[in-house]
């Protein structure tokens, strides 16, 4: 065993050691700074404000038993949590601040091992960029989807039925009181979002990036066996640093290939490409939004769950949950890709069964025969952009229609309800100063509502089109992510009511029609200008300067890549 890194702090008896033993000397055993026993952090995105994190101190608890029953020392690090139901403008604004704090404080302080507890969207993608950006043992502790409510006698889908429902209030079809008399049936339990949302979506990604205890992903929050499994992680964690597995021991481009594999079978969010390519950039591994296209378009949608299918997260667990759909596309799965455990991820996938092929279909009889997300380029999209069949209305995905265009999302909000807004089935919603830069943070709105006057013909989707992103839990045919933004000179920002707009997902094409000369001598919306971020100080302006487009993950150019777990300059 080489020395550990808590050693660097408490192995001396020179002044430094000294302060550094005596002030954690408050409970800890003699030997705990003997350097035979490791000092594991548990990473730990608890919350009163992530309610859907609320409950992790309680996995802290058995993840902190499994760390002292295998001999280590654990060590409770709260950290930066963001909810992502909660905080304005939009969480995405803080992913990449959030990840940038953790890492300074894994490495700034004596540990040599971290567990990671997240559940609520951004929250497991920036403790993973974190993680990998230091490269010390790690290994990830989702914490799990709520359990099924019901509202009328039906499933609600958390996350899903706040869009169905609230576009049938403005319909009139559904009262405002009734409307609110589903939130609490919505939301019937601890745990993240219960549909394949991009909290259940990283959660599950997670485990195929081999970064789980295989087989916890999924488990429903409420569910004893998660405690059990945080035990275990626990366990795993000092084995973990004995054997000095880093993530860049585990992460590979096999596992990050196989993510995109699994992100098509389970019909997962879309926020998982900007979060992957993030992730992936933090450890110098090639990974593009075209591999997205490449390795997963022609991947079957095999989960029948919410916003693609019927069902909810604790139908999946019970149905076998993630190793079982995994089985169903082992062929596709490359089988070098390892876990934390240092066994490749297919050697768990043997046992696995199906229990319920409602839930998880078969492969040679899909919920739908090719549901990966979908990469569109055009002179309206030059850096990309991206779809999801799964969620979209087929009659949808190919279309030309003239575009109804919203310079800000207070442009929208004002005019959508207008009962003078020109505007029909088949027009193409375009809501534009969304991206990165421009809002600032990418929020998911979009998913835009629909005109109100359409929603009273029964009319419940339409192309729309944005440089944000929606919310995992969302359907519709939405073109996401277009590239570049409009804030950073981007072609949408030159696009005009009543201009033409051509999508064919089939050709993978996105288009404005017309002439590229009359395209480059237009001058940009002035009105979208003013509405774009101009913030004077503080986080918001160093990432406004500093943030890179969705199409690489929109992190921050000064925290790509990774600085490595040395600290070299003492403190006293």
């Amino acid at each position: 065993m080489t020395q550990r890194r808590s050693t660097g702090w408490y192995g001396g008896d020179d002044r430094n050691s000294y302060i550094h033993r005596a002030w954690m000397r408050r409970g800890l055993p003699a030997d705990a700074f003997d350097g035979e026993r490791p000092h594991i952090a548990m990473a730990n995105t608890a919350s009163d404000l992530t309610p859907c994190n609320a409950h992790l101190n309680e996995v802290a608890r058995s993840v902190a038993d499994g760390i002292h029953a295998a001999g280590g020392i654990a060590l409770n690090l709260p950290v930066v949590s963001i909810g992502e139901t909660l905080v304005k403008p939009t969480a995405m604004l803080w992913r990449n601040m959030a990840a940038m704090a953790i890492e300074e404080m894994l490495r700034a302080n004596p540990i040599d091992g971290v567990v990671l507890l997240g559940g609520c969207d951004k929250t497991i993608p920036a403790l993973l960029m974190a993680a990998s950006s230091v490269d010390i043992p790690a290994v990830v502790v989702p914490g799990g989807p709520m359990l099924t409510g019901t509202f009328r006698g039906v499933p609600i889908g958390c996350g899903t039925g706040v869009w169905q429902l609230s576009e049938e209030v403005r319909a009139g079809t559904l009262s405002a009181a009734e409307f609110r008399r589903s939130e609490s049936a919505m939301i019937r339990s601890r745990g993240h979002c219960n549909t394949m949302g991009t909290a259940s979506t990283m959660g599950l990604l997670a485990e195929v990036l081999g970064m789980t205890l295989p087989g916890i992903a999924g488990t429903p929050a409420p569910d004893s066996r998660l405690l059990e499994a945080a035990h275990e992680t626990g366990v795993l964690a000092v084995r973990m640093v004995d054997a000095e597995t880093r993530p860049s021991q585990v992460l590979s481009r096999a596992s990050f290939l196989n993510a995109i594999v699994a992100l098509a079978a389970i019909g997962g969010s879309t926020n998982a490409v900007v979060h992957l390519l993030a992730i992936a950039g933090r450890l110098g591994i090639e990974l593009t939004q075209d591999d997205f296209d490449r390795v997963g378009s022609g991947v079957p949608l095999l989960v029948d769950l919410q916003p693609a299918g019927r069902f909810l997260m604790d139908d999946l667990y019970r149905a076998g949950g993630l190793l079982a759909v995994l089985r169903e596309v082992r062929d596709l799965l490359d089988p070098a890709a390892l876990t934390v455990t240092g066994r490749p991820l297919v050697d768990y996938l043997d046992d696995a069964q199906v229990y319920d092929r409602e839930v998880i279909r078969a492969r040679e009889e899909p919920l739908q025969p090719e549901a990966g997300i979908a990469v569109l380029y055009g002179n309206l999209a030059p850096g990309g952009a991206v779809i999801k069949p799964a969620a979209a209305s087929p009659e949808l995905l190919s279309h030309r229609g003239p575009a109804v265009v919203f310079d800000s999302i207070e442009d929208l909000h004002a005019r959508l309800d207008d009962p003078d807004l020109d505007v029909t089935p088949d027009s193409v919603l375009v809501l534009r100063g969304c991206g990165p830069r421009g809002y600032p943070g990418m929020p998911e709105v979009s998913n835009t509502p629909l005109p109100r006057k359409l929603l009273e013909l029964g009319v419940r989707d339409m192309v729309r089109i944005s440089d944000g992103r929606m919310s995992g839990t969302a359907y519709g045919t939405v073109v996401l992510h277009v590239t570049p933004e409009a804030a950073a000179g981007g072609p949408l920002a030159k696009v005009r009511t009543g201009d033409m707009i051509v999508l064919d997902v089939a050709k993978r094409r996105l288009d404005v029609e017309i002439t590229d000369e009359e395209l480059a001598a237009r001058a940009p919306s002035a009105e979208a200008a003013a509405a774009y971020a101009a913030p004077t100080r503080g986080w918001e302006k160093l990432y406004v300067n500093t943030v890179g487009p969705a199409s690489t993950g929109a992190d921050c150019d000064f925290l790509a890549g990774s600085s490595g777990w040395q600290v070299s300059r003492e403190s006293h």
